[in-house]
């Protein structure tokens, strides 16, 4: 009989994290506030301890958006933690478990890892970083068996744009859907012993935003 794989996935609360966690087949929630990294830490080695864990999914994410000079200082930095520490400390703390079961490392990035982002400099700047991790961390970890892939999912249709002056336009084809980044992890964990996608970018077919309409009270 195949061993289930065990798996943390973070951010699994609500949006892409959430999806996710429904696809994989032993999954437990545990509620951890990431941002106090010592519990963070100890639940993570906890995990590991008691369970053959197997997969790591960096999922959580938040986004502030607006020119550079508008975001506040606490904006910038739990940008950099949530979106890039966070994610850097779990797989620091779990990589010597992922190696000896021949893990599986996602990280999930974005699109504005790979292009110019004005009006999310920050945003898009921990993201390009996410990315340079993972893409240096599978040359590092390769040889031990264990696979690191960095997905690239466009706009998604998720709390992520709450505080935006934007959101997805709303017509077929031009925003996607949490679900299907998760099918798309699916995908990747369901490939065969030797072989390893590094990256994945996934696009809606057609590039729409949508402008929010201004509060009147405001």
């Amino acid at each position: 009989m195949q061993q289930k794989k065990s798996a943390i996935v973070t951010g699994a609360s609500s949006g892409i994290g959430f999806s996710i966690a429904k696809e994989l087949p032993l999954f437990h929630a545990k509620v951890c506030d990431l941002l106090e990294t010592q519990r963070m830490c100890d639940m993570a080695k906890g995990i590991a301890k008691s369970t053959q864990l197997h997969i790591l999914v960096n999922a959580a994410g938040v986004g502030y958006y607006g020119l550079h000079e508008e975001l506040n200082v606490k904006q910038i930095q739990t940008l950099v933690r949530t979106n890039l520490e966070v994610p850097m400390i779990l797989t620091n703390r779990l990589l010597r478990t992922l190696k000896q079961n021949r893990g599986h490392i996602i990280n999930v990035s974005s699109i504005t890892a790979k292009q110019n982002n004005p009006h999310g400099c920050a945003y898009g700047a921990v993201k390009a970083g996410l990315t340079s991790f993972g893409a240096s961390l599978f040359e590092e970890a390769r040889k031990y068996g264990i696979k690191v892939t960095t997905i690239h999912p466009d706009m998604t249709d998720t709390d992520l744009y709450r505080d935006a002056d934007f959101t997805c336009a709303k017509e077929a084809g031009c925003y996607l859907e949490s679900e299907q980044i998760a099918q798309a992890v699916r995908f990747l964990l369901e490939q065969p012993k030797g072989t390893v996608i590094p990256e994945l970018t996934i696009r809606p077919q057609y590039h729409r935003i949508a402008r929010k309409a201004k509060n009147a009270d405001a």
